[in-house]
C-alpha cells in the first residue's frame, strides 16, 4: 500500500503536536464550548443512548478539543519563518476539526421524536425536490451509498441558485461553496456500529424516522428571507 506525501504530513503534525504538548494543554477551541446533546440520549426511537453519548462525547467533544489544541499550535507559529508544508497541515487540520465540530451540532440538533419540516420549507422541498417523498428517498438513498465507508449528507440551501440541494461530502472538508446545510446525516461508522454494526442502511432509516425539523425550519428562515 502506498503512502501519499499528504497523508505523512498529516502524520507528522499529530505525532509532532502530541511530542511538543502535553495532554492538559488541548483545550477547547478558544470562543468555543462544547455544547450538551440537545436532547435525553434515551429517548430517540433506533438510537441507543450508549451510541449517542460516545458519538457525542467521544467523536463531537474530540473534534472541539483537537481544533483548540490546532489553534494553539498556530497561534505559536512565526509566519515569517514557518515552513510553507507546517502552515498548510495546521490550516487543513484547522478546516476538518471546525468542519467536524458544526457538522456533528446540526446532526445532534436534527434528531428527536421525528415531525415534518414547516410550512416555508416544506415549500422550498416540494418545489426543489418535487415532493417530500423524492426528497427522503434521495437523502436516505445517498447515506445508504456511503455505508461502509465514510462521509455526510447534508440538505443544504444554495445562496447562489436560490434552492435547496442534497449534498454528498466527506473528511470533514467538503461542503458546498456558499451553501448553509440545513441537516446533516453522519455517515462514520462511529454513528451507527455500535447499535447497527455494519447494518448502515437499517441505521439511515432509524435516522430519517427520528428527523427533527425544528433546527432546519430556524436555519432556513434565516438564510431564504431573500
Amino acid at each position: 500500500m502506498s503512502i501519499d506525501r499528504r497523508t505523512l504530513m498529516a502524520a507528522g503534525l499529530v505525532a509532532g503536536a502530541a511530542v511538543t504538548r502535553p495532554l492538559a494543554a488541548q483545550a477547547t477551541a478558544p470562543g468555543f464550548a462544547p455544547r450538551p446533546l440537545p436532547f435525553d440520549p434515551g429517548s430517540i426511537a433506533g438510537l441507543s443512548a450508549k451510541l449517542l453519548t460516545s458519538h457525542h462525547d467521544n467523536n463531537y467533544i474530540g473534534a472541539v478539543k483537537r481544533l483548540g489544541a490546532i489553534r494553539q499550535d498556530l497561534a505559536a507559529l512565526d509566519m515569517a519563518t514557518a515552513p510553507g508544508f507546517l502552515l498548510n497541515g495546521l490550516k487543513r487540520e484547522e478546516l476538518i476539526a471546525w468542519n467536524s465540530m458544526i457538522l456533528h451540532e446540526l446532526y445532534f440538533a436534527g434528531l428527536g421524536r421525528g415531525n415534518r419540516p414547516g410550512p416555508a420549507l416544506s415549500a422550498a422541498i416540494e418545489r426543489d425536490f418535487g415532493s417530500h417523498a423524492r426528497w427522503s428517498a434521495e437523502f436516505a438513498a445517498m447515506g445508504k451509498a456511503l455505508g461502509g465507508g465514510s462521509g455526510w449528507v447534508l440538505l443544504t440551501w444554495s445562496g447562489r441558485d436560490g434552492r435547496l440541494v442534497n449534498q454528498w461530502a466527506a473528511d470533514h472538508s467538503m461542503t458546498l461553496a456558499g451553501g448553509t446545510p440545513l441537516l446533516a446525516l453522519d455517515m462514520y461508522e462511529h454513528a451507527y456500529a455500535i447499535d447497527y454494526g455494519a447494518k448502515a442502511a437499517a441505521y439511515v432509516d432509524a435516522f430519517m424516522a427520528a428527523t427533527d425539523w425544528t433546527n432546519a425550519d430556524r436555519l432556513f428562515a434565516q438564510v431564504a428571507r431573500g
